[in-house]
C-alpha cells in the first residue's frame, strides 16, 4: 500500500499526518510514478499554513522524481521505466508513489541522480528564469541576492558566477557567510549585524545595485528597496518572514524610479517550450558538473512535521530532501 502526508486543516507543521493512501490506475493523459526521492520546498509550508490555499483534504508537497510505473490512454512523450522529475504540480508529492498529469513531467537525463534532480527541480528552474528572463543581465553586473545560502541560493550562486555576474549575499551567520562564498558569492553580508543597504553602497561605491532578488519578504522589503540604484528592479519571489508591506508607488519615485516584480515560477514553465528551454539549461550545467547542488539535510516522509520545524526555524542550509529509502 502506497503511504504519504496528508493535512486536513491549516495550521503548524503538527497538521500533517502519514497514512496509507489509494493510487489507483492512470486515466487519460496521467502516469502513476512511483518517488525514489521527493524535495522540500519553503512553499510547502505556505500551503500547509493556509497563506497559499489548497482544498482540503490535501497532500503536500510540489516536487519529485522517480520513475513511471504505469501510463494512461493517449500520453505518447513517456514510457514504462523513464526516469522523470516535476516541480508546480498539484499537492501530493510526499508520498511514496501517485498518479499525476504527464504534462507536468520532465525528463531526467540519466547524469543527474533522484535525490539530486529532487533537490533542485524547483530551484533549479527558479533559478533559471531569475537569471534568464527577468531582467538583461550581462556579465560585470552586480546583484544582491537575500538567502545566499539556501537552497536557491547556493545554484544562483553557482550560475552567476557562470555568466560573470557578481553576488552580494545576504545571510545570517557567519557559516552560511563561508557556504555562500564556497560557491562563488563573492560579497557577503551577515544582516543579523550589518545593516544590508549601507554595506551594498559601500560596495558598489555609492551606486547600489541594477537588481535585488528578495525571497524573504516583509524583513528585508526595505533594505532591497534601499540597495537599488536608480531605475532598479526588485524582483521579489518568496515571503519567508511573511508579505511583502503594500506598495507606496511615490516612494518607489522618490528613491530613484524603481520598478518591483512578484513573479512566480507555474508563469515561466507553463509553456512546454520555455520549461524545456529552461530545465534543459539547468540539466547540463548540473550534468557536467558546473554547478553542484549539495544535499545538507535528508529526512524521511513519515518525519515531515521535523523537517517542517527545521525549515521554518532557518537552520538549513541549501537543499534538503526527503529519503524515500527511509520511508517506512
Amino acid at each position: 500500500m502506497a503511504k504519504g502526508i496528508r493535512f486536513y486543516e491549516a495550521g503548524g507543521p503538527e497538521v500533517m499526518q502519514w497514512e496509507s493512501i489509494e493510487v489507483g490506475d492512470p486515466g487519460p493523459g496521467q502516469v502513476r510514478l512511483r518517488h525514489l526521492a521527493v524535495g522540500l520546498n519553503f512553499a510547502d509550508t505556505y500551503f500547509r499554513s493556509g497563506l497559499y490555499p489548497a482544498m482540503l483534504p490535501a497532500g503536500m508537497g510540489v516536487e519529485g522524481a522517480g520513475v513511471v510505473e504505469a501510463v494512461g490512454a493517449g500520453v505518447t512523450d513517456f514510457a514504462e521505466g523513464d526516469r522523470v522529475t516535476y516541480t508546480g504540480s498539484p499537492l501530493g508529492a510526499y508520498s511514496t508513489e501517485r498518479v499525476i498529469s504527464a504534462e507536468h513531467l520532465i525528463k531526467l537525463p540519466n547524469t543527474i541522480a533522484f535525490d539530486t534532480a529532487a533537490a533542485m527541480t524547483m530551484r533549479g528552474l527558479t533559478t533559471s528564469y531569475l537569471l534568464r528572463r527577468i531582467a538583461p543581465l550581462k556579465a560585470g553586473d552586480t546583484v544582491l541576492l537575500h538567502a545566499a545560502a539556501g537552497g536557491v541560493g547556493l545554484i544562483f550562486t553557482q550560475w552567476a558566477r557562470l555568466l560573470g555576474i557578481t553576488v552580494i549575499g545576504s545571510v545570517s551567520s557567519d557559516a552560511k557567510a563561508a557556504v555562500a562564498r564556497a560557491h562563488g558569492c563573492e560579497h557577503t553580508i551577515v544582516y543579523t549585524r550589518e545593516d544590508v543597504a549601507t554595506r551594498v553602497r559601500e560596495i558598489t561605491d555609492g551606486a547600489g545595485v541594477p537588481v535585488v532578488y528578495d525571497s524573504i519578504g516583509q524583513s528585508t522589503y526595505q533594505s532591497s528597496i534601499d540597495s537599488l540604484a536608480r531605475r532598479g528592479l526588485l524582483v521579489c519571489f518568496g515571503t519567508a518572514s511573511g508579505q511583502v508591506p503594500p506598495i507606496n508607488a511615490m516612494e518607489l519615485a522618490m528613491k530613484g524610479s524603481l520598478y518591483v516584480t512578484r513573479p512566480a515560477l507555474a508563469d515561466y514553465i507553463a509553456d512546454p517550450d520555455e520549461r524545456a528551454a529552461l530545465a534543459g539549461e539547468l540539466f547540463d550545467h548540473v550534468g557536467a558538473g558546473r554547478i553542484s547542488v549539495e544535499i545538507n539535510q535528508r529526512y524521511s516522509l513519515d518525519d515531515a512535521v521535523r523537517a517542517h520545524r527545521d525549515l521554518e526555524a532557518g537552520v538549513s542550509i541549501g537543499s534538503s530532501v526527503f529519503d524515500l529509502e527511509s520511508a517506512v
